[in-house]
Parts: C-alpha cells; sequence; structure tokens
C-alpha cells in the first residue's frame, strides 16, 4: 500500500493542566505545573508527587483511561458528524508490552469499553499500538498508509498512566521517581491525546502541521543496560526522518520531546543532537511537555505533536520546521520532521 502526504487537521487533549487541547497547550506555552501528593510512599517515607488528571469522579485503572481517551476523541471529532465516525480507523497508542505493572485489558477490552462509551464504532481498520512513548510514530506512519490507500481521516490517539502502584512501586523501586533522595528521576503522570490525520490542504482547510518524514532507530545501550550511550538509535531514527524530509538538521527550527527529567534521556538527546547537526546554528529551541505534564507513556508523542500544532497555528513557533522524537525504555526510538504549512487562498 503506497504512504501519502499526511498533516494534522484536529488535536484533543486532557493533561493534569487541562482538559482539552487549547488549556493543555497554552499552560505547556506557559511552564505551568501541577503535581500534586499521591496515596503512595516512596522509600523515604514520603508522599510521592505525580500530575494526575481530576475528572469528576475517583475513576481509577482502565475505567479511568477510558474516560480520558472519550474526552479526548471527542474534541478531536467536534466537527465531523458523528455518521461518519464508523468510517474512520482509530489507531490507539497505549503502554508497551514490558511496562512494569501494565493493565490488564489493554490490547483488546480498552477499545471496545471506549466505543461503548461514545457510543460509536469506529473502521474495522483501527488496531491498537502497543509501543509506549514511541507508539505515535508508529501510528502516523500506519496513517500514511491507509491514507495512501484511499482513507480520508485516520484517528490517532493515546491514553496512559503511570499512577498505578504495581507501575509506580516498580519505577520507584528502581530509582527513577523524582523523590526528596531522588534527583535523576521523573514526575508520573497520566492523560490522554488524539489527532485527526488527513492529507494537506483542500477546500477550507487551514494551515496545518504536515508530516515530511519518520525514521525509526534501535538502541542497544538502552535505559536498562550497561552498555556505553552513543545515541545510536535515536541518531539513526532521526537521519531517516531528516532523510526523507529531504532536510539536514540545520533547517529544524525547533525540537519537542518527550524527555521527562531522567539525565540519560537528556544525555542521548545531547548525543543524538551532535551526531546529526553538521552546520552551526545560533540557536535550538528543545521543548518537552513532560515538565508540565508529567511522564505520562503513550501520552508524550501525542502531546508534543500538539503543543508543535498549537504553536504553528498561534503564531509563536521559532519557525515552521519541527523536529519531533520519542523513545522507550525497550531501545525503540522514533521521530518526526513536521511542517507547519499555511492554508493557500
Amino acid at each position: 500500500m503506497p504512504t501519502s502526504a499526511i498533516c494534522i487537521r484536529r488535536t484533543g487533549l486532557v493533561t493534569s493542566v487541562g482538559l482539552n487541547a487549547a488549556a493543555s497547550c497554552a499552560a505547556v506555552r506557559a511552564k505551568v505545573t501541577n503535581p500534586s501528593e499521591t496515596r503512595f510512599i516512596d522509600s523515604e517515607g514520603e508522599r510521592i508527587m505525580a500530575h494526575a488528571v481530576p475528572l469528576e469522579k475517583p475513576w481509577r485503572g482502565r475505567a479511568k483511561l477510558v474516560r480520558m481517551a472519550a474526552l479526548a476523541l471527542q474534541e478531536c471529532l467536534a466537527g465531523v458528524a458523528r455518521e461518519r465516525w464508523d468510517e474512520i480507523p482509530l489507531l490507539l497508542c497505549v503502554a508497551e508490552h514490558e511496562r512494569p505493572g501494565r493493565l490488564q485489558g489493554l490490547d483488546d477490552l480498552l477499545f471496545e469499553e471506549l466505543q461503548d462509551l461514545l457510543g460509536a464504532r469506529f473502521s474495522a481498520d483501527s488496531l491498537v499500538v502497543a509501543h509506549g512513548r514511541v507508539s505515535v510514530v508508529v501510528a502516523l506512519a500506519q496513517a500514511q498508509r491507509l491514507i495512501g490507500g484511499g482513507v480520508p481521516l485516520v484517528l490517532v490517539a493515546a491514553v496512559d498512566s503511570l499512577l498505578e502502584w504495581p507501575t509506580l512501586g516498580a519505577y520507584e523501586r528502581g530509582n527513577r521517581v523524582l523523590t526528596a533522595g531522588n534527583s535523576n528521576g521523573f514526575i508520573p503522570g497520566e492523560g490522554a491525546g488524539a489527532l485527526l490525520v488527513g492529507v494537506p490542504g483542500g477546500p477550507g482547510v487551514e494551515g496545518c502541521l504536515v508530516c515530511a518524514g519518520i525514521g525509526f532507530g534501535i538502541e542497544k545501550a538502552h535505559i536498562d543496560t550497561e552498555e556505553p550511550l552513543r545515541g545510536d538509535g535515536l541518531s539513526a531514527a532521526i537521519e531517516a526522518g531528516l532523510a526523507q524530509a529531504g532536510c539536514g538538521m540545520h533547517d529544524i527550527d525547533y525540537r519537542v520531546t518527550d524527555l521527562s527529567g531522567e539525565q540519560y534521556y537528556f544525555k542521548e538527546a545531547t548525543l543524538a543532537l551532535a551526531r546529526t547537526l553538521r552546520q552551526r546554528k545560533e540557536s535550538f529551541d528543545i521543548w518537552h511537555p513532560a515538565e508540565c505534564i508529567g511522564e505520562a507513556g503513550a501520552v508524550a508523542g501525542v502531546a508534543a505533536l500538539a503543543v508543535a500544532d498549537a504553536a504553528g497555528r498561534r503564531g509563536y513557533a521559532p519557525g515552521p520546521a519541527v523536529l519531533v522524537h520519542m523513545a522507550n525504555d525497550a531501545g525503540q526510538r522514533a521521530c518526526a520532521v513536521m511542517r507547519f504549512e499555511e492554508a493557500v487562498a
């Protein structure tokens, strides 16, 4: 099946700093953050801080995931007639299978429960993408193939939470959670997001964030190994994405990533930049929404693209070209080269 040029038509986002995309992206732009105490205790006897999404009832587990995802999808589909929803494939991004304490039912029950809550059915081309933080780029690649095959619109959605104790406890015992006794860690979070993807241009279509290139790589020295980190996997992903986009790293105006506080991933991003940037730049912004919404797993990629989309539409991006890169703990690396293109009158 051929690939096709695709762009983000509309976004939806549910985070700890906003229950819609406009509020969440404005909070990220202003660097607003609001972690709160959880009921969980770390090894020092202190309460663990987290970025929890405030819903009307204290749902937990899969029940909360379903409701967060439904909110994001309803926002994203606000301009699409409900009778057309069953024509749209839903690519649902969730936690990777290697995730400690992964909830049961993410690969089958979650999708059905989401359809039931929305009172709708999606296309038979729908599928679950279980690759954690890199899921969104895997889903974009699938969306390219579907749209190239004649599907007009594709939904890319993500939902995740690190606020269940089997997951949070494993990360805390591994010294990966930010606590009073550990500065090299992340603040856990949760949320949901959605992207309505279609072809660029067309009557009535405003400017949109176009996907110019996608790349993938594998990092052998991932966070759970003791091999020396050289940034090979992320560098390979970036090089592949840039090659497909027909540009160099120096042509990129800024970056949005899934970095969430751990030194390993910041070091990897620095190494990858050193290996891919071959012309000097005066400045090269790097944005990481996790500083506001926490480490939200599979949601990180959708949040990054929603932030870049808002920056392009509202005119505060450093330029039209943005590189989004993601990494998961299993060693998978992914990159999407995006460009905001204004509507042609």
